[in-house]
């Protein structure tokens, strides 16, 4: 990846995509009155109802049409059988996933029928089938990837699984070193939408999975290897999830992950990338697609995903805090934020992007994310006559044949997959780490000499200058570093779970905020993956584990519950009036300023 960063002309005046973009500002209005009803449940299934499905449920018998239908995902006690499935629809409901993974289906159901649903003794749950969507916004140094080339690891042999928009899989770059044949070696469409437009784009009509791809896996053909991607040789497993407007639901990610599972031994899949997220509705123990995820990573696929790019968003002055989107608020998973180069290849020049959503996540306060990776500003592969694409003209980047094989895009989206590469890069290396040892040996070996504090940018078409903290919910462990990682050897536990990401308590007695190993007690001195992790405190999280408490930026609201920030966060009650207020959603915020150009124009 000899350049994945492009410098840009910062007065162009010009916005790329936010995958989330416009499209949100509809969905917000909706999404609005459900989460004010589900944060005031705490993340808890009210009945066998998710919070934000049960103030739709109430409208069955008041006032709902008997033509009004929702789309759902229902939970049974076993993976439901026929009889389960012919008993929803005599309903009226019509089945269009079966996910087996979390026991469930997805339906879209009369909403008049929600109580019948909910009376089947065999349902545990019904929860809202959510809209998902793709979360956009000279790195090889700054990441020590070429320390991996160098010493002859690019990712052959090892599968990565992209559940996103689709791939464009006719791009040279996506071709192996003889330009014979594809390394996209399997494909399938979850969406039933159509895979070709007139304007020429083939399988990827929206042009976000076949980058997301690039960065994975692109060889740099068309570039003279000038925009590879991290692990050049890998083989890619296109799993359709978005529309030609990045658009898709909870149900197709679900079905794509379990796909991904089942064709786990045929093609290799070791890892999975997820470049897209939602709000949080519900704690991440109740959530099918968390479930889903989990059931992944349970399998032995390291599922990566982002963090979100929600980092500008200020609520109450809570700072962009207690933004990251599902299912990367999963403890399980690697959760990536974004860095900015600012121009430099030293890692010590990288920056933490503004958009780069933080912890901690939604009812559950997991600390997020785990790492951090360069997504500002990024080039690799184009989608011609994709929907970004032909919407932002002046991102895409010529080849050494003259054509526009490349494009601009900047968000976690462009992270991510650069950590799913390194994890391929990684399993090269040692195919015989499980999960939780990928992920405590990236989190381990990062870069974390940030001694700057904080940093701020300017993002001229907001008009605004935003500041960002270097502490461990902005950062996580730090900034990849494969140069480290790939002469690491030491290992965390092998068991499922052994690298869980830590949780935080808050205690109104002494007002301080410190960390939960796992699902265990608080931690004080231990270290953060249970007493049989062979580094002892603060190898993992750098200088910002003391003692028992966790030390942040002087200016973030943890220690003061009469500030409305610290009730944003933490969901708790002030008397203000923001009372668990999602931040993800940021009832108070405009949300096109907020959400439709994640991460262009930084200075």
């Amino acid at each position: 990846m000899s350049q994945t960063l492009k410098t840009k002309n910062s007065k162009r005046g010009q916005r790329h995509s936010a995958a989330w973009g416009k499209r949100l500002s509809t969905l917000l209005l909706l999404v609005m009155t459900q989460t004010a009803f589900a944060q005031s449940s705490g993340g808890k299934l009210v009945g066998k109802f998710a919070p934000d499905l049960a103030p739709i449920a109430a409208r069955a018998n008041h006032g709902a049409s008997a033509n009004e239908t929702v789309k759902v995902i229902v939970q049974y006690k076993q993976v439901p059988q026929a009889e389960q499935e012919g008993r929803v629809q005599r309903l009226g409901a019509q089945l269009t996933h079966r996910l087996h993974s979390v026991n469930g289906i997805a339906l879209t159901i009369p909403v008049n029928a929600l109580p019948a649903l909910e009376a089947d003794p065999e349902v545990l749950s019904v929860s809202v089938d959510h809209p998902m969507q793709g979360l956009d916004d000279t790195s090889d140094v700054a990441t020590g990837v070429t320390a991996a080339w160098t010493a002859g690891y690019n990712g052959a042999g090892v599968g990565v699984a992209v559940i996103d928009s689709g791939i464009n899989d006719s791009h040279k770059d996506l071709q192996n070193s003889t330009e014979s044949h594809s390394r996209v070696v399997y494909r399938q469409d979850f969406t039933g939408t159509a895979t070709s437009n007139s304007s020429g784009a083939k399988y990827d009509l929206y042009g976000h999975g076949t980058h997301v791809a690039g960065i994975i896996g692109g060889n740099g053909y068309l570039s003279g290897g000038n925009y590879s991607g991290v692990a050049p040789a890998v083989n890619l497993v296109d799993l359709r999830v978005l529309d030609l407007n990045g658009a898709g639901t909870d149900s197709n990610v679900i079905a794509a992950i379990e796909e991904a599972i089942s064709l786990k031994s045929t093609y290799n899949i070791r890892v999975i990338n997820l470049s897209l997220g939602r709000g949080i509705f519900v704690s991440y123990t109740q959530d099918p697609l968390c479930q889903a995820v989990e059931s992944a990573w349970k399998a032995g696929i390291v599922v990566v995903v982002a963090a979100g790019n929600y980092g500008r968003l200020s609520v109450n002055g809570s700072n962009g805090y207690g933004t990251i989107t599902a299912p990367g608020n999963d403890p399980y998973v690697i959760t990536v934020g974004a860095m900015k180069s600012n121009g430099s290849s030293s890692p010590a020049a990288e920056t933490l992007a503004s958009f780069s959503s933080k912890g901690p996540t939604t009812y559950d306060h997991v600390v997020k994310p785990d790492v951090v990776a360069p997504g500002n500003d990024i080039v690799s592969l184009s989608a011609p006559g994709a929907t970004l694409e032909a919407a932002y003209p002046a991102e895409l980047v010529t080849g050494n044949d003259g054509n526009n094989d490349y494009f601009t895009l900047s968000g976690t989206s462009m992270a991510t997959p650069l950590v799913a590469g390194a994890v391929a890069l990684l399993l090269q290396e040692n195919s015989a780490l499980t999960p939780d040892q990928v992920k405590a040996r990236l989190m381990k070996t990062t870069y974390k000499p940030f001694s700057i504090g904080s940093s701020s940018a300017y993002v001229p078409h907001l008009s605004q200058t935003f500041t960002s903290f270097y502490d461990m919910l902005s950062l996580g462990s730090g900034l990849v570093d494969m140069q480290n990682a790939v002469v690491a050897t030491d290992l965390a536990p092998s068991t499922v779970g052994a690298a869980l990401s830590p949780s935080l308590v808050y205690n109104a007695t002494t007002g301080t905020v410190s960390l939960v190993e796992g699902n265990s007690g608080v931690a004080s001195t231990s270290v953060v993956w249970g007493t049989s992790v062979v580094w002892g405190t603060s190898v993992v999280w750098g200088t910002n584990v003391t003692g028992s408490s966790v030390v942040w930026g002087a200016s973030l609201p943890w220690n003061d519950n009469l500030l409305s920030a610290f009730s944003v966060v933490w969901g708790t009650s002030t008397g203000t009036g923001t009372q668990a207020t999602s931040v993800v959603w940021g009832a108070t915020t405009s949300t096109d300023a907020a959400f439709s150009d994640a991460g262009d124009d930084e200075q």
